[in-house]
């Protein structure tokens, strides 16, 4: 498998202002973005800035768009891959891809961004020959994290923390949990989606307890209903 093959192809910009963070989140995420703003001369206090996030918690809550707002706020290419597409069989093919796209990402100075992180966890059994070569390839991702340059960026994404391995969680400068929100942030999410569109397709049922992106595709739907009956009825 050739590693550009598994690279998904979305190069979307999200502004870090379009994301719905917690307090404490959004904090955080500024704080590594302005790092990275001053790398130049924070090196030249021989100051490390941080480079590896791991985004965890509920399926939905902007995990994804997260990592592509840490690019856009920084210039930055997006290298986005879906572990689940990446795990071989063949542990040594696994590892060469890995390490195909971390190099990848020195290069381009990108964001890495790998989803589903939690399938290197899931990937252990019971028995002693798979976990044998599980442990070589967590041994070669964590080389890869340490060798990682300041100049790229490397964030992380599941939704089961517990499942990995907890050499990797140790290498993560920022590790930042996704909940799902609140009322209030639902409230002002369905007022961000409906401000665009004419009052009359606005006043809609609002749901709640639920995810950012399940939000937006009831949101969606019920526009798309309301569009095409406002048609039919015209005809």
């Amino acid at each position: 498998m050739n590693v550009f093959e598994i690279i998904i192809n979305d190069q979307e910009k999200v502004a870090m202002e379009d994301v719905f963070h917690s307090a404490d989140n959004k904090a955080a995420l500024t704080q590594i973005i302005k790092e990275h703003r001053y790398l130049d001369v924070l090196e030249q206090y021989k100051l490390p800035v941080s480079n590896k996030v791991l985004l965890y918690g509920d399926s939905g809550c902007g995990k994804t768009t997260t990592a592509k707002a840490i690019a856009t706020a920084l210039g930055k290419k997006i290298v986005i891959v879906d572990l689940s597409t990446l795990v071989n069989s063949r542990i040594g093919e696994t590892s060469r891809n890995i390490k195909g796209l971390f190099d990848k990402a020195a290069r381009d100075k990108a964001v890495l961004f790998l989803d589903e992180f939690d399938q290197i966890g899931k990937m252990r059994s019971t028995d002693d020959k798979e976990v044998g070569e599980m442990r070589r390839l967590v041994n070669a991702i964590i080389q890869q994290i340490d060798y990682l340059p300041q100049h790229a960026i490397l964030v992380c994404a599941t939704n089961y923390y517990d499942l990995i391995d907890i050499a990797l969680i140790r290498r993560f400068q920022l590790r930042l949990k996704f909940e799902l929100p609140d009322e209030a942030r639902l409230d002002e999410y369905y007022d961000k989606l409906l401000s665009t569109f004419p009052p009359h397709l606005q006043n809609i049922e609002r749901k709640y307890g639920t995810s950012f992106a399940e939000v937006k595709d009831y949101v969606h739907a019920e526009l798309k209903k309301r569009i095409i009956r406002d048609l039919e009825q015209a005809d």
